[in-house]
């Protein structure tokens, strides 16, 4: 059996790769509120310089299908091992079910682990749970309730 999957090339994003990104940012967020083209830039260049931060993205033919955002945060606890955070998991819808999402994230995982991070984290919309098959399916668990706090005057959503 052909794994659509096995034809994905995983890398890093590099300077040149912001509009893909944009791209498959607003297949995740359909409403997101916008930046100007040069706020984007310049917090993509602060990505790129933050050695705690990289973007995995995955792309098949050339074409930008799959990504996501790892954070990796320095702690004083757990032996100084540090902890991450996976951020930003998108997969083009066209692309969804195939097994590219399952192998950004598994990149991801195992990047952190060489980091020797003693956790990863990720959210999820409480009600998305389609994502949270997949992430239970990939291994994650959910061991902890997860909080959060939005800016104030930050555009109202529905839990999601």
């Amino acid at each position: 059996m052909n794994n659509p999957s096995s034809n994905l090339q995983i890398r890093m994003a590099g300077p040149t790769d912001l509009p893909s990104l944009l791209m498959l940012y607003s297949d995740l967020i359909g409403e997101d509120e916008p930046a100007s083209h040069d706020l984007a830039e310049g917090t993509y260049r602060q990505i790129l310089d933050n050695p705690g931060l990289c973007i995995f993205l995955g792309t098949r033919a050339g074409q930008a299908v799959t990504t996501c955002l790892l954070i990796t945060v320095p702690n004083l606890t757990r032996g100084c091992r540090p902890f991450a955070i996976i951020e930003n998991v998108v997969t083009l819808e066209a692309f969804r079910g195939k097994g590219f999402g399952e192998t950004i994230v598994r990149a991801a995982v195992d990047a952190a682990f060489k980091r020797r991070c003693y956790k990863i984290m990720l959210m999820s919309g409480v009600k998305n749970k389609a994502a949270h098959r997949f992430y239970r399916r990939i291994g994650f668990s959910q061991g902890k309730v997860g909080f959060e706090l939005r800016a104030p005057g930050y555009p109202p959503r529905t839990i999601s």
